[in-house]
């Protein structure tokens, strides 16, 4: 068995996550802990009482979800579970990159934090939007966009085969959507998301977050991380801190971040953290590896068992 760690993103958050994971081990309490010293927030309450708007809110989903993650780390630990290869959806990968100590913990923590209050704060003024196109091929989606009248729309996550995200200001997904319907796409399904992310529209987010991103430490490592921006493992001379500051306006390359984990033998995947969405995309792109989702106890609990055999 070969096993992989995918960590989710934003937009899988719902208010009680994580809940019950706090409430069962003292590990995952600890890390709550942990991170609510860091960020001076309530990192508990905002996640498992909400309300909806406020874990909503980019600033406090990113760091929330990020937690979430980690105290579910913190017990696998405990039990010896590791992977050597792992990656993560948009804010996902920064989950990866501080599991395999390329981050350090607290620095990873802080730049998270501050991830999250960038992207909502330095939104560009306008009403933007993101939808998921079902059953297109990147090449009608890229070229719908392309010709959309209303305003600016781009394809922003290449999610798997046969799922594209498109992001941009509201009246231009629309259209965007209406004509990717017309052009044979199966569904098209707006997101719970509050800004035009991993487009060009993002500059300044991602101009700031590189300021803060010169202040951490990259750290050497044996586990391997595959990166959004193309799918492909960090290396030793790659520029981290470049490619995260370019990560916040570039299309996430998900597709090609499984095809990678596969490549390299990977054949037990584990979502980590809230949700089941990333799980969906490796059985839409391969039906026959070993799928886990770890979003609660019991999950927690049965995937143990499952990777100590």
């Amino acid at each position: 068995m070969k096993i992989g760690f995918v960590f989710p993103g934003q937009g899988s958050q719902t208010v009680g996550m994580g809940k019950d994971i706090y409430e069962n081990y003292i590990e995952a309490k600890n890390m709550y802990k942990y991170v609510q010293d860091i960020t001076k927030k309530d990192i508990a309450k905002i996640s498992f009482e909400g309300p909806e708007e406020e874990l909503n809110k980019t600033q406090n989903t990113q760091i929330c979800i990020l937690t979430m993650s980690l105290a579910i780390l913190e017990v696998l630990k405990k039990h010896n579970i590791d992977a050597q290869i792992s990656s993560g959806l948009s804010l996902g990968e920064y989950t990866a990159l501080i599991y395999s100590n390329i981050l350090n913990l607290e620095e990873g923590i802080k730049i998270v934090q501050k991830r999250g209050e960038l992207m909502q704060n330095l939104v560009p003024k306008g009403n933007w939007s993101m939808a998921a196109i079902i059953g297109s091929d990147p090449n009608t989606v890229q070229e719908v966009c392309k010709n959309v009248k209303s305003g600016f729309v781009v394809p922003a996550n290449y999610n798997c085969t046969g799922q594209i995200v498109i992001s941009g200001e509201k009246e231009a997904v629309e259209e965007a959507m209406e004509n990717l319907k017309t052009a044979g796409a199966k569904k098209a399904v707006i997101l719970k998301t509050s800004g035009p992310f991993h487009t060009v529209k993002l500059s300044k987010a991602a101009e700031e977050l590189g300021k803060e991103l010169e202040n951490i430490h990259i750290q050497k490592t044996q586990k391997t991380v595959i990166k959004n921006i193309d799918g492909m493992p960090y290396k030793e001379t790659d520029n981290i801190k470049e490619i995260l500051q370019k990560h916040i306006i570039s299309p996430v390359q998900f597709e090609k971040t499984i095809n990678q984990m596969l490549q390299m033998g990977v054949d037990t995947f584990v979502e980590i953290g809230p949700g089941k969405t990333l799980s969906g995309f490796i059985k839409r792109t391969n039906k026959e590896v070993k799928i886990l989702n770890i979003n609660d106890a019991n999950t927690l609990e049965e995937a143990i068992k499952f990777l100590q055999k």
